[in-house]
This record gives structure tokens, sequence and C-alpha cells, in this order.
């Protein structure tokens, strides 16, 4: 498996066409592109068996969005955390993708509060509750959004859900 960066305006069409949850990046561009996959290996029908077994995504996110203790968090850094907070619960193991959005010059989740320190001025980090991950806070809302929205692709959620999501900071 490879990385590659594409810029946002990919991004958002690579997910706008996700048919379901789970769908890879890899999948979709083959689908879009009419190129057919290999057959699997042995090991790939494994990690589809696995993937076919996780509990669907989405609905602990969904009630989130329609409780009252989320209406009721009165600041953007209250809602980013809150959502964190929800989406690691949610798949605690899709949420290590968090580790692998960064920004230019920053990282911006962690393990611990001092690698954030670490890796830039006035990061302001809070600890996202019931995870042993910390985040930084002092961002605007716009890359709290795409922080969000990375984090949602990257553990699997589709497009629709991040957008309300990702727009409810």
């Amino acid at each position: 498996m490879k990385t590659i960066e594409v810029d946002e305006e990919l991004y958002r069409y690579i997910a706008s066409n996700t048919r379901h949850i789970g769908e890879s990046a890899s999948d979709i561009l083959r689908r879009l592109l009419h190129i057919e996959q290999a057959p699997l290996s042995s090991e790939a029908v494994n990690e589809e068996a696995k993937a076919e077994a996780a509990p669907q995504l989405g609905i602990g996110v969904e009630q989130m969005l329609k409780g009252e203790e989320f209406a009721s968090q009165e600041s953007a850094i209250d809602r980013f955390m809150h959502i964190l907070s929800v989406l690691y619960q949610e798949n605690p193991s899709a949420f290590s993708q968090a580790n692998d959005i960064k920004g230019r010059k920053r990282i911006y989740f962690a393990d611990d509060e001092a690698a954030l320190l670490a890796s830039g001025n006035t990061t302001k980090p809070k600890a996202i509750a019931g995870s042993p991950y910390w985040v930084i806070t002092n961002t605007n809302t716009g890359r709290k959004r795409n922080i969000i929205a990375q984090l949602m692709a990257a553990m699997g959620y589709g497009h629709g859900l991040i957008e309300r999501v990702s727009q409810s900071i």
C-alpha cells in the first residue's frame, strides 16, 4: 500500500463518491476509473471478512448530533473535543488513524501532552475524554473542521455524515 497526497478538491471528490462505509479510496478510484481489481489473496479475504464483521459506523455519531449534551456545548473547542471523544468511543482501533493527520509544521494528535507542546508554540493541548490521545486546540474553526473531516474519512465514515459533523463545530 502506497500513500499519496491529493489536494482538498480531489479529496472531497473521492470522498463524495463513497458508496458504503469502509470503502477505501483505492476501491473508489478503481470504480471511477473502471479498473478491475486483481483477485484477492487469502490475507486480503481475511481482512475483508473482518471489515464486514465490524460494527456499523455512525450510530454513536448520529446519536451525538441529536443529543442535548452536544447541543449544549457553547464553544467550537468544546464541540471539537466532544466529537473526538465520541469518534474514539465508537471505534478506538480506527481512531489510531489520527496519528497520520498533521499540518505542515505541527502534529495534531499525540499520546501525550509533551509531544504536542514540542511541535509548536501555543498549541494548547487537551486530553480527549475517554481516550489515550491528546489534540492541539489552538487552531481556527476551519482547521478543526478539516481535522475532523480527515479523521472521519480515514476511519471510514461516509461523506454526508462527515460534512454534517464537521459543519456542527
